[in-house]
């Protein structure tokens, strides 16, 4: 899962546990509100029945003071709105027949579900009654009594409720939102840095990354440019190493080749010539047991020089710097198409200009050539063998030799092998800087070398 996603699915679980206690606080908060209307309402009635009282008491001295409240003067239009909605307030001691006198609590909102009507008063608890005197001075004055309306409440609760959480429902959309815009724009440089370390797998080491303004991006790009670097220098050492280690390689095979064309040409040819002359001193003496060992003796020898002909010309300098690499290649594949009919069809298919192609890119692609070539003949049992060499113009300038056969194997066993000879052209092709990948082709195993012209 990406970072992003990640980081806004947390965010987005905080804000729903912060929406879910904003919900519950916003629940309490509005029970209670009901309490504190209560006590307001109490208070107020108290104060207006209060101011009656004395009024009362002034004009109408000759009553007993038990009897001045209620008059019918308080159960006014002006008290009503004293009282707040979904409270009833009543006079102690009350008078028969009088009910309390309550508060407007028609169109307080959308009626509450039934879940919630019975949850809240289960764990909130019940509103209890306030009870305030009408004269602190006088206690024949009585009381008020103010009780909440219980449908009423829930209802009132319920309205707040929703009104808290639209504002909250509202705020933590836009902090996801916003939020999630900023994680997306803190984490977009973590792309560039992906797509170097893409590059860097492909060989592009020296990768420059713009600078970051987080610190700790920064300091991931400063350690992956670093590396980069790092990379690119081994790789520069690891190539001019190999390229020292062929040269020197060259070098021995080519002092190889005249070792053997010194020492052991020369000793074939004496014993060639030996042979001959037994052969014919016994011809003439009528010796047919010693002339038919001679005979055998010359054959095997033939045999051996043909044998360090075909070693000579593999060790000795390649073709490419006497003929150039088109005409050494014409001349590889004819070679091997004349060594014997039986041998597969080999298909030479040459593409783009090869004439200035030179140096140590024409030597490598001539190996790599003759080594698949050689594999494929001698490993095999293809019937069908083709040989593609193409030149890539344009800002990527580079060599493709590609080999395929029909003589089935395992690609992934030959990838993986230690041999001399695939080890060799793999280690020509690195210190050329290029690549090398063996596939399963159709019917048997495609070998491709891509190699730099710039090189």
């Amino acid at each position: 899962m990406r970072l992003v996603l990640q980081l806004v699915a947390r965010l987005l679980l905080i804000v729903v546990l912060c929406l879910g206690a904003a919900t519950v606080w916003a629940t309490f908060d509005a029970y209670r509100s009901v309490d504190r209307a209560i006590a307001a309402s109490a208070q107020r009635v108290a104060q207006a029945l209060q101011a009656l009282y004395w009024r009362e008491l002034l004009l109408r001295s000759s009553r007993a003071r038990e009897h001045l409240l209620p008059v019918p003067d308080w159960r006014t239009l002006e008290t009503v709105k004293l009282i707040s909605p979904g409270v009833c307030v009543e006079f102690q001691p009350a008078v028969a027949f009088e009910k309390p006198l309550c508060g407007q609590s028609e169109g307080l909102g959308k009626a509450p579900p039934r879940w919630f009507a019975a949850i809240v008063p289960t764990f909130l608890g019940s509103h209890a009654e306030v009870i305030r005197p009408v004269s602190p001075r006088a206690a024949s004055a009585g009381t008020v009594v103010a009780t909440p309306d219980g449908a009423a409440a829930v209802s009132l609760a319920w309205e707040y409720i929703l009104n808290v959480i639209d504002v909250a429902l509202l705020m933590a959309a836009a902090i996801a939102l916003l939020a999630s815009l900023a994680i997306a724009h803190a984490l977009a440089p973590a792309r560039t840095i992906v797509t170097a370390l893409q590059r860097m797998a492909r060989g592009q080491y020296r990768t420059k990354l713009p600078r970051f303004r987080s610190m700790e991006l920064a300091m991931i790009g400063s350690a992956v440019g670093a590396l980069g670097n790092r990379l690119e220098e081994a790789t520069e050492q690891r190539a001019a190493l190999t390229r020292r280690l062929i040269e020197i390689r060259d070098d021995e095979r080519r002092a190889l080749a005249r070792e053997l064309h010194d020492e052991f040409g020369q000793n074939l040819s004496a014993i060639l010539a030996f042979a001959n002359t037994i052969e014919t001193a016994s011809t003439k003496d009528n010796s047919t047991g010693i002339a038919q060992d001679a005979r055998m003796i010359s054959q095997a020898t033939h045999h051996l020089m043909a044998s360090l002909r075909d070693a000579l010309k593999r060790l000795r300098n390649p073709l490419p710097k006497e003929l150039g690499l088109e005409a050494s290649l014409v001349n590889l594949v004819d070679s091997w198409r004349s060594q014997s009919a039986a041998r597969p069809t080999i298909q030479l298919d040459l593409r783009g200009d090869l004439t200035d192609i030179s140096g140590p890119a024409a030597t490598t692609a001539y190996r790599v050539a003759q080594e698949c070539l050689t594999n494929a003949l001698r490993h095999g049992v293809a019937r069908e063998i083709s040989l593609r060499v193409e030149r890539r113009a344009g800002e990527d300038d580079a060599l493709l030799i590609r080999v395929e056969d029909d003589g089935g194997g395992d690609a992934a066993r030959v990838a993986q092998s230690a041999g001399f000879g695939l080890t060799g052209i793999r280690e020509r092709v690195t210190a050329a800087g290029g690549s090398l990948s063996i596939l399963p082709a159709r019917g048997g195993l495609s070998v491709a070398a891509t190699i730099p012209l710039a090189a």
